[in-house]
This record gives structure tokens, C-alpha cells and sequence, in this order.
């Protein structure tokens, strides 16, 4: 049997969960900054770190009376070093070595997108080789992976993330922040009768959001100028249909060239239901490729992500030191296993 805390702080939750053995969680607390943040129309990296500075204490005494097991019980203890805020990352990060340090217990450095992608753990295992699209606020990628920690990035965002240019477009219809899951909401209300662009419709895995973002901020522009009234509904719609064509296409189309056998989504953006039911059509017309989805409470940030990443690499032996620091532009390639052993 084994415990692993894990801790995530890379963004503006704060965040911690227990995991026993591979998928039974005893606990999970997040103290979430949304609506501080919303005041603002987004995260605002000074506010994140000093708020996480204040709950850091009373999550990790929730976490643990939640799991009904005392600190030193714990197997590991997993922290996400990166990619994220450079302030918010280093709360996590102290919390993390100094529990390690005390209690004598082995520390785990995840990457945030690799406890993303290990979300689709939790109610079932990966197959590999599998394709995760990864699509957040600050990530849209194409991560092949070849085998348990063996990761290849075949496709990134070239400019703005797919979650960016929701909550961009969701600043130009006057939506609550985060604008995302609103624009989900509206989408299944309205009709595609915008004509917008396809993003980087080209033979590629890349991805490129910032020209659709223009194109929809222009469209307002003109309508507002000639005294027109926009449905935002039915713009909701034509934005989203336009994403969801591009993210699909290349999905699959990286599905057939790699030979996967399973698709997979991770990340924020993972639990917009408009994804999820286009992505679902799509894979059941592949031959032996079945998808693995996140569970919802596994798309955003949590502590569950980064506790089942840690996991995968508690059974591999990948720990880290306590010189450990944080990485805020981490390469998710070079936390494969291989070339972690490769690099000592």
C-alpha cells in the first residue's frame, strides 16, 4: 500500500488530495481564488501567491483530517514544480520539501501538464501508445505518449492557448470570467451563422487561436459601429463550432499517422461538453481506438492530477532531491523517463 500527498499550486488553487495505492483518494481540498479574480478578468500573480501564502496551513490540516491519517503516514509527498506562476509555484514547492525534510519521506517534482494527462487515469488505465490533447488556458498541445512517462510533443500553440481565446472572446461578449464554460453553455443555445476562420487549417499538428480570436473581436467591432445587434449565442456557437473543427481534425488525423489506440483530452479546456461529444463522434469511427476522458472533477486544476502523475512515477522511482527548484517553462519532453534516467 502507499500514500502519496500530492500538492498543486500553480495557478490560483491551492490545492491538495491524498492517494492511496493507484486510485482511491481519501481526500481532496481545494481553497479556490476565482472570485478574486474575476474582479479583474484573470489571474493576477501577486493576489494568487499571497493567497495562497495564507491557506497554504489550513488546506494541508483539511487534506489530512479529510483522509483521516496523521503527516507521517504518508509515503511521498508529490508537489507540481512547473510549468505555472513563478510565486505561486514556489508556495507549493516550499510546502512540499519541508514536509519531505521533516518527515523523512520522498519528494516528487510532477509537471503540471503530465498530471494533466494522468488525470485520464483515474477510472481507467491508459493504453499505450496514446494521444492526449491537451488543451488549458496557457496549453494547447498534441502530446503522443509511447509508453508510461514516454512523452513526445508532435503539435503546440504557436500563439494564444485554445483557453485564452475563450476567455479573450468571453471579455468581448461581456461574460463572466472565466469565459469558457459560459461560451460551452451558450454554444448548445445558438446557431453557427457567423462566418469565422478555420485557425492554421494546414498539414500540421500545430495550433493557432490569436487570428480567430481577431476575427471575432473585429466582427463585434463592425456590428457595433453600424448600430447592429450581435446574438451572442448564436456567436458562441460559430466561435465554438470553429475550434472544435480544428482541434478535432488534427486529433484525429495524428490518431491514424501514430497508430495510437487510445485518444485522450487533459486540461480545463477537457471539460467543455461541446469537445467532448464531437471527440467522442470522432474516435468511434476509428478502427480499434477507443477515447479516455478525464472525469470533470479532474479537468481543472486539482491535487487528484498531479497525485496520480506522482503515482505513475513513485512505481518508476522518479523522485527528486531537496534541491529541487521550480520550473516555470518546463519542457514536458525532458520529463520523460528515459531521458530523466539518461540525464542522472
Amino acid at each position: 500500500m502507499s500514500l502519496i500527498l500530492a500538492i498543486e499550486s500553480s495557478c490560483d488553487e491551492m490545492a491538495m488530495a491524498v492517494l492511496k495505492d493507484k486510485r482511491e483518494f481519501l481526500s481532496s481540498v481545494v481553497a479556490s481564488q476565482i472570485d478574486v479574480h474575476a474582479l479583474y478578468g484573470g489571474v493576477v500573480p501577486e493576489i494568487a501567491s499571497r493567497k495562497h501564502v495564507e491557506c497554504v496551513s489550513l488546506v494541508l490540516k483539511e487534506t489530512l483530517k479529510q483522509a483521516k491519517i496523521s503527516i507521517d503516514e504518508i509515503d511521498a509527498v508529490a508537489v507540481t514544480k512547473g510549468p505555472g506562476l513563478v510565486g505561486s509555484l514556489h508556495i507549493g514547492l516550499q510546502a512540499a520539501k519541508t514536509i519531505a525534510m521533516a518527515y523523512h519521506k520522498p519528494l516528487i517534482g510532477v509537471h503540471h501538464i503530465a498530471g494533466h494527462i494522468y488525470a485520464n487515469n483515474y477510472e481507467q488505465d491508459m493504453i499505450y501508445p496514446s494521444l492526449c490533447l491537451v488543451v488549458s488556458g496557457g496549453h494547447s498541445e498534441l502530446v503522443l505518449l509511447k509508453a508510461p512517462f514516454e512523452f513526445e510533443v508532435i503539435g503546440t500553440t504557436l500563439d494564444d492557448a485554445v483557453g485564452e481565446a475563450y476567455d479573450k472572446v468571453g471579455r468581448v461578449l461581456n461574460l463572466p470570467y472565466p469565459g469558457g464554460p459560459v461560451i460551452d453553455k451558450m454554444a448548445s443555445m445558438g446557431n453557427h451563422i457567423y462566418d469565422l476562420p478555420i485557425p492554421l487549417d494546414d498539414d500540421s499538428y500545430n495550433f493557432s487561436f490569436s487570428g480567430l480570436k481577431s476575427a471575432v473581436i473585429n466582427l463585434n467591432h463592425k456590428a457595433n459601429q453600424r448600430g447592429e445587434i450581435i446574438n451572442k449565442d448564436d456567436l458562441a456557437t460559430s466561435f465554438q463550432d470553429v475550434v472544435i473543427e480544428i482541434l478535432v481534425n488534427k486529433t484525429i488525423r495524428g490518431a491514424k499517422a501514430y497508430g495510437v489506440k487510445q485518444v485522450m483530452l487533459a486540461g480545463g479546456v477537457s471539460a467543455n461538453r461541446g469537445l467532448r461529444k464531437a471527440m467522442e463522434i470522432a474516435v468511434n469511427k476509428l478502427d480499434e481506438v477507443e477515447l479516455l476522458l478525464p472525469p470533470m472533477s479532474c479537468c481543472t486544476d486539482n491535487a487528484m492530477m498531479i497525485a496520480l502523475a506522482a503515482k505513475e512515477m513513485y512505481d518508476l522511482k522518479m523522485f527528486s532531491d531537496l534541491s529541487l527548484g521550480i520550473k516555470p517553462n518546463i519542457d514536458l519532453e525532458n520529463e520523460s523517463f528515459s531521458e530523466v534516467n539518461r540525464n542522472g
